[in-house]
Order: structure tokens, then C-alpha cells, then sequence
């Protein structure tokens, strides 16, 4: 749609790309805005089937647990720092976000955000991963950037060094979601 892409090129605020999305977002792709600029979310098959399998362990660990939040899938959308982000995996406890949001992004940022990088050697890729990053760990959230080409997870916890876990560790929810546990080996099943 020609009108769609003008109003994408003079996408420079927060403000305008909400207005976009409330007036011409079909549904069908995912967007971000990152560093001043919209972003459409690339994707492939493996990235998303490895969110599913977090989303999965996550979702499953929560209702086993009577654990009071949401978790939320790749079309799960947030507030973060100001920008506009849809990690591949998201949890946010019900005390910071007592009802579910219906409609556009959670104005509130998650407590934990997975980002599956689809391209390990894109450049571009790995630098709006940094950018969001700081910008997570500025809003207080805990991020985990999965990359599936090298099978390595890095976990950034404000405050905290970052961890770099390999085939052989085990991701633990730490003090977002106590107990939670996940051998890295079972996300790349």
C-alpha cells in the first residue's frame, strides 16, 4: 500500500508510530520502534519456533505455579524507555500489570524480554539488539538474547555483569520468576 510506506519514511517519534498503528497496521506484520525509527520484526521459522518453546516452558511454568502475570508471545507489545518493543517472549506480573492490555502496546515495559536473534550475522540486527538492551535494562527489565546459529543465550539483569550460557547451562528465572528452570540444550530441541 503506497500510502502506507509515505507514512512509514516520516515515522521519526514514538507519538507518529502509535498513530500509525492505531490508523493503518493490518495485524499481519510486527513493528518496533527502535533508536527513532519503525522497524518490521524479521522472523524465520527456526527463531520462532525456539520463542514458542520458551513461551511454552514460561507459560506452562506460571500456571503450574498459580503464578499471578502474563506471558506473553512475539505479538505481545510493549513500552520500553520510551520506545515501542514485541519481544519473541515477555512476562509481566500481575502486580505491575494487574489486567491484561486489549488493544495496542502495554504501556507498562516487562519484567523479562526474550529477543531470538533470526540473523546472528546481521549487523543492523545486532546493533537495535544492544540498543534495546540498554534501553531494557534502563526500564529495570531482565533480557534474554537467545541466538540460535552459535546455540548460546545472553542474560543481561540490571546491575549485573551479563552471563553468556552455553549448550550445557541451565537459564533460571532469578528473582522474576523464582524456581523457573530451563536447560539451554531443551530451547534448541
Amino acid at each position: 500500500m503506497v500510502l502506507q510506506t509515505d507514512k512509514i519514511n516520516v515515522i521519526k517519534t514514538a507519538e507518529a508510530f502509535d498513530q500509525f498503528i492505531q490508523q493503518f497496521h493490518t495485524g499481519d506484520e510486527i513493528y518496533e520502534f527502535i533508536g527513532g525509527e519503525m522497524v518490521e520484526v524479521p522472523s524465520n521459522p527456526y527463531a520462532s519456533e525456539i520463542g514458542g518453546t520458551i513461551f511454552f516452558f514460561f507459560k506452562l511454568f506460571v500456571r503450574e505455579n498459580n503464578i499471578a502475570g502474563h506471558v506473553t508471545p512475539a505479538d505481545g507489545s510493549y513500552w520500553v524507555s520510551g520506545e515501542r518493543y514485541a519481544p519473541d517472549v515477555a512476562y509481566i506480573s500481575q502486580e505491575r500489570q494487574p489486567e491484561p492490555v486489549y488493544k495496542g502496546y502495554n504501556p507498562n515495559p516487562p519484567d523479562l524480554a526474550v529477543e531470538v536473534i533470526s540473523d546472528e550475522t546481521s549487523s543492523e540486527e545486532l546493533n537495535r539488539l544492544r540498543w534495546k538492551i540498554t534501553n531494557y535494562l534502563a526500564a529495570g527489565t531482565v533480557a534474554w538474547a537467545v541466538f540460535p546459529v552459535s546455540k548460546r543465550v545472553e542474560v543481561y539483569v540490571p546491575g549485573q555483569p551479563v552471563q553468556i550460557l552455553g549448550i550445557g547451562d541451565t537459564l533460571d528465572g532469578g528473582t522474576v520468576l523464582p524456581g523457573f528452570k530451563l536447560p539451554v540444550r531443551e530451547i534448541f530441541k
